[in-house]
């Protein structure tokens, strides 16, 4: 379906096209808060799983935040509507402090961690939300107020992971006026939060100023063409950066990057900066950038060789050692602490390698190396090793309940275990 043009939600072929990309499911998971939009995921999900050759189950998971008195008989409500729609449905309550600023954030991350907990014990494995239309663009608008790049541009794609959730949003080409319209001709009461209408929230801003951007021409349909064509160039960019990325870069056994300077330097800074973000995401443990300014501040100190000495971003260590530029993991910032490494068992270090005891060996410890003589490590390694010592104290050392070193960074000296450099 093109971007612009709206699904009419009572044809069964509209319906099918939405969920397509779930179409197979054994099971299927459905976030209800019972305002309009997701009562009518959950009409519309019955209706389709109904019409499938083999019915997937599906769960209903309703969440009371704790920050209304009326939340709880709105999750009651859901959790008997689920049942009449022969849903299995669950109830779930956010308890614990509270933040005191940046309560919205807070409270949907909470719904993530809480649903996809209940998930795992359901064993489902794809969670479905009512994100529409007009969602998508106060999320651009919003986006573009933040000075995005193109990949916050092209919005809420149609897949996700959110907080180890994979989410699946079918209705982003959806009016909710569409929605609010369904609800009401089941008859449905839908609950109606105040959050919704309070100005405090840039979202709620945003969301009023919609009529007015639509008057002169943007409206949901306009935004959701945008964000269509802003995701065609990301992909673009993806590629071409994902060849540099491969053509360029150099990953050693400690973690740490290496790239010749003069080749990145001529990159297109559209290029570059996606090839640094991601050798940072790397080497970094994974770290977000609070915002795109941070990657670009630094590519444009790299272009401009006004990089200061040992420059930190984002948990790594940047600098320019003769004609490469060279990037290891920050010492001593949110490095995990010794783990044991149980028999049969495998464990992600620090977010960038998978360690793995395959024996039935017990007593193994995974833990950062910290410090390792160099000619110790090359007397073991059997090479001159030229890597930064942050890389050799950050990397991960695997040894037995008698101390042996049974792995150091990627190399495995033992086949009890196995140790991979997380790459994607």
């Amino acid at each position: 379906m093109s971007a612009g043009l709206t699904p009419d939600l009572a044809d069964d072929a509209a319906l099918a096209r939405l969920f397509a990309p779930v179409a197979g499911q054994q099971a299927l998971a459905l976030a209800v808060s019972g305002g309009p939009d997701s009562l009518a995921l959950m009409l519309l999900a019955r209706r389709w799983a109904d019409a499938q050759p083999r019915k997937p189950r599906l769960f209903v998971y309703s969440l009371d935040h704790g920050l209304r008195p009326e939340a709880a008989g709105e999750v009651a409500m859901v959790l008997a509507e689920a049942e009449r729609l022969g849903m299995t449905g669950r109830g779930l309550v956010w308890s614990g402090p509270r933040p005191e600023t940046g309560v919205q954030e807070a409270a949907r991350l909470a719904r993530y961690r809480l649903i996809g907990a209940a998930m795992a014990e359901d064993g489902v494995e794809i969670l479905t939300t009512a994100h529409h239309r007009a969602d998508q663009a106060e999320t651009i608008l919003m986006r573009m107020a933040h000075g995005s790049g193109l990949e916050g541009l092209k919005g809420m794609s149609g897949f996700a992971q959110v907080e180890g959730v994979r989410v699946f949003r079918p209705l982003l080409e959806v009016e909710p006026q569409a929605l609010a319209a369904l609800v009401a001709e089941a008859g449905l009461v839908a609950a109606q939060d105040p959050g919704n209408h309070d100005i405090a929230y840039e979202r709620v801003r945003w969301r009023r100023l919609l009529p007015a951007l639509a008057e002169e021409g943007l409206d949901g349909a306009a935004l959701s063409r945008f964000a269509a064509r802003m995701a065609e160039a990301d992909l673009a960019l993806s590629q071409v950066a994902d060849a540099a990325f491969a053509e360029l870069v150099r990953l050693d056994g400690f973690g740490a990057a290496s790239l010749p300077a003069a080749a990145f330097t001529a990159l297109s800074p559209a290029i570059g900066r996606r090839v640094l973000g991601r050798v940072l995401t790397i080497v970094g443990g994974r770290q977000k950038p609070r915002a795109l300014g941070q990657v670009e501040r630094l590519f444009e100190q790299i272009v401009t060789q006004s990089l200061p000495r040992g420059t930190t971003l984002l948990g790594a260590v940047t600098r320019i050692k003769g004609e490469a530029l060279v990037v290891a993991r920050e010492p001593g910032r949110a490095l995990p602490e010794a783990r044991p490494l149980p028999p049969q068992s495998a464990l992600v270090w620090d977010e960038r390698f998978r360690i793995a005891n395959v024996s039935n060996q017990t007593g193994l410890v995974a833990a950062a190396t910290d410090f390792f003589p160099r000619h110790r490590l090359e007397a073991v390694l059997g090479f001159k090793v030229t890597t930064p010592a942050e890389a050799i104290r950050t990397a991960p050392i695997v040894r037995d309940a008698e101390g042996a070193v049974l792995a150091l960074g990627g190399w495995s000296f033992d086949s009890r275990v196995r140790v991979e450099l997380l790459v994607d």
